[in-house]
């Protein structure tokens, strides 16, 4: 099984029916609305993993939306991973990372806010730069992130 048809069967999972790859609105599109799912259920490499397979299929003007959505996904990953690890060799050095992609998020979000596809983009880009700007003040010491503070994203 590719990796492909593996994210389809899980979309698929969250959504309850078939994926229908052609025709769905992107606000109710199976991978865009399970990316949000995986999301508050932190499930962040997961939610990653689901938009990135609606992101690479896209040839409109949405590739970059949905690369900072995967960016800020890929973000929390460092963030939850360290957050779980914080001794480990390499989960305990997660923090750069996190704030690298919290910036490239931000630049590719940014054209879309404030809303874009029923999402508070203005929102979710106050959330990273707060993330990012609490980590670099720390001096790159102390997460943000833990899961009684986790955020939660919803569509509008």
């Amino acid at each position: 099984m590719t990796k492909g048809e593996r994210i389809s069967r899980f979309v698929a999972e969250l959504a309850g029916a078939p994926v229908e790859e052609d025709g769905a609105e992107i606000a109710h599109h199976p991978c865009y609305t399970g990316f949000f799912r995986c999301w508050n259920e932190q499930r962040y490499y997961e939610a990653h993993d689901v938009l990135e397979h609606l992101w690479l299929k896209t040839t409109s003007g949405d590739a970059n939306y949905f690369k900072g959505l995967i960016q800020a996904a890929g973000a929390f990953v460092h963030l939850q991973k360290q957050f779980e690890h914080p001794a480990h060799r390499v989960h305990g050095r997660r923090l750069g990372p996190a704030v690298r992609l919290f910036r490239l998020a931000e630049k590719n979000l940014t054209p879309y806010a404030p809303v874009r596809y029923g999402f508070d983009v203005a929102g979710l880009l106050a959330l990273i730069q707060g993330k990012a700007g609490a980590i670099e003040q720390s001096e790159f010491t102390r997460n943000p992130w833990s899961p009684e503070n986790a955020p939660q994203l919803s569509l509008l």
